[in-house]
C-alpha cells in the first residue's frame, strides 16, 4: 500500500516529535565513582542541589555526582520529591547505564527525567488470528497521557530485571496474559525517543515485540492502569493513529513494526 500525503506527513512529523532537542541548556551529569556519564541536568538545578548540601560539585565537563552512587543518587531523589520536582513516587529502581548503556547504579523512577537518565521499556504489538490489533487505552488518572490509545502492553524495564522478564511481567500486569498465551512472539528491534517533558528530559530506547494472541486469550488489566481494551482492525488502526489517538511512543512503535502503514 502507497502511504497517502496525509500518512506521509505524519509520519514525518511523528519522527520529528520523538527527537527533539532539550527546551533550556543542559550540562552533562556524571558520576564520580565509577567514573562514568550518565545524564543531563539543567544548570540552574545543578545549582539548586549543590546548595541543598547535595553531593555534586562543578567541573568545567559537567556536574559530578560525589560518594558512593546508589546512595548519593537516593539522596538526590528524595530531594527532587520533596521539591515537587520529580514525577509521581514508585519505590521502583532503574538502571543508571554509562555512556556504553552498561549499567553502573540505580536510581528510584520518579527521578530520571530531572536527571536526563536514560529509561529502557519494552512494547508488546499483540493481534488477532484475523490480522487485527489488539490495543489499550490508558487509564484517565495516569500521570502521563491519560486517556490516549496505547499498544496492547508498554512498561519500563526495572534495575533487576532483563528486557525479557520485563516483557512477561509487565504484559501480565497490564494484559493479564501469560507468554504461553501467545504464538509467534519474537523481537523487532527498537525505537529511542529524545524529548523534553515537564519534569525534565526524556530519553528512552523501546524494545519492540510483536505476537498473535492465540484463540480464546483476551486481555484483562491487573494493575488498574487500563481503562479498557480494543481489538482494531488495521484500517481503524491507521486512522486511530492518523487522528493522534495514541501516546508518542506506542505511535513510533505501531509505525515502525505495527506494519499499519505497509500492508
Amino acid at each position: 500500500m502507497s502511504l497517502t500525503t496525509e500518512a506521509t506527513h505524519w509520519l514525518q512529523r511523528l519522527r520529528e516529535r520523538a527527537d527533539i532537542a532539550p527546551a533550556r541548556p543542559r550540562d552533562p551529569l556524571w558520576l564520580a565513582a565509577p567514573q562514568a556519564r550518565v545524564g543531563s541536568v539543567e544548570p540552574a538545578l545543578a545549582e539548586r542541589l549543590r546548595g541543598a548540601g547535595l553531593p555534586l560539585r562543578a567541573a568545567d565537563a559537567g556536574w559530578w555526582i560525589e560518594g558512593e552512587a546508589d546512595a548519593a543518587l537516593a539522596r538526590i531523589a528524595q530531594w527532587l520529591h520533596e521539591q515537587g520536582l520529580a514525577s509521581r513516587w514508585r519505590n521502583e529502581l532503574l538502571a543508571v547505564d554509562d555512556a556504553q548503556g552498561t549499567p553502573v547504579a540505580r536510581i528510584e523512577r520518579a527521578a530520571v527525567r530531572p536527571l536526563g537518565i536514560t529509561t529502557h521499556a519494552v512494547h508488546l504489538i499483540g493481534r488477532s488470528a484475523e490480522g487485527h490489533h489488539w490495543v489499550q487505552q490508558r487509564a484517565l488518572d495516569k500521570s502521563t497521557d491519560p486517556g490516549l490509545w496505547d499498544t496492547l502492553m508498554g512498561g519500563l524495564v526495572s534495575a533487576d530485571e532483563h528486557i525479557e522478564q520485563t516483557l512477561e511481567r509487565e504484559t501480565w500486569e497490564e494484559a493479564g496474559l501469560r507468554l504461553s498465551q501467545l504464538d509467534a512472539l519474537r523481537a523487532h528491534g527498537r525505537v529511542t525517543v529524545r524529548r523534553p517533558l515537564r519534569e525534565g528530559y526524556m530519553v528512552e530506547h523501546i524494545h519492540i515485540f510483536e505476537a498473535t494472541l492465540k484463540p480464546g486469550a483476551v486481555p484483562v488489566n491487573q494493575d488498574g492502569e487500563v481503562a479498557q481494551f480494543e481489538c482494531v482492525s488495521p484500517a481503524a488502526l491507521r486512522q486511530r493513529l492518523l487522528d493522534d489517538a495514541f501516546t508518542l511512543e506506542a505511535a513510533l512503535v505501531l509505525a515502525q513494526a505495527g506494519g499499519v502503514f505497509t500492508a
